[in-house]
């Protein structure tokens, strides 16, 4: 799917349940590019707990909020199983970086705006802004990170919130949003979270388009 020292770095990939859980489904004859697909639908699963807790009220919204929590981490393991069973199993096709971007690119907008719409009842109009800004970063890390690979540099994974930090912020967010009634909020939780995220996001994209000038410069 994509070349071994531009992978990004998961330190589960290494453990023996990962490795045998990636064996089995290659044992089993389950493409990397099905996994990613199913990362897609489980992210669009996630899109509409988010969007169905922001106009829930009392336990359904607590249980739209837990599914959403849920998926964001299936969503994840999808992410790393996909990588593993293409490069240590083998089953890696022609066109899989394909695979390796898009599903993510899609999957991380759909989490954000849907969580964005979670946000609905503190903010109708904020919210979604939000949930489409943070969306909108999220492609641009990527891009910079491709764009340094474009031009023969490692990929750059750094800055303070990549796919992995904004995916645990979002599940963090999720689930203090399940118990947040008890402090009186209905989705300024999921609101201010998304406001952080797109604060780091962009401070994300900043310095890793920094790093791509100063390597540029470097090579000239």
């Amino acid at each position: 799917m994509t070349d071994l020292p531009n992978r990004r770095p998961i330190g589960q990939r290494g453990s023996n349940w990962a490795s045998a859980l990636a064996a089995g489904l290659a044992r089993n004859g389950v493409a990397p590019d099905l996994i990613s697909a199913i990362s897609m639908g489980i992210a669009l699963v996630g899109f509409a707990a988010f969007g169905l807790s922001g106009i829930s009220e009392g336990a359904a919204r607590v249980v739209w909020l837990l599914l959403a929590a849920l998926m964001i981490q299936l969503r994840l393991l999808a992410n790393m199983l996909d990588g593993m069973v293409a490069l240590e199993n083998g089953k890696g096709g022609p066109d899989g970086p394909i695979w390796n971007e898009l599903p993510d690119r899609i999957s991380d907008a759909l989490f954000l705006i849907g969580a964005g719409y979670g946000a609905f009842a503190a903010a109708p109009h904020l919210g979604p802004a939000l949930g489409f800004l943070c969306a909108v970063l999220a492609v641009l890390t990527a891009h910079v990170r491709e764009l340094g690979r474009g031009h023969g540099f490692p990929a750059d994974y750094g800055g303070p919130m990549a796919k992995r930090q904004r995916m645990t912020a979002l599940t963090a967010a999720a689930l203090a949003s399940s118990v947040e009634g008890a402090w009186g909020w209905n989705g300024e939780t999921l609101m201010w979270a998304l406001a952080l995220t797109a604060a780091l996001t962009a401070l994300t994209v900043f310095l890793r388009t920094r790093t791509l000038a100063r390597r540029l410069r470097e090579k000239a």
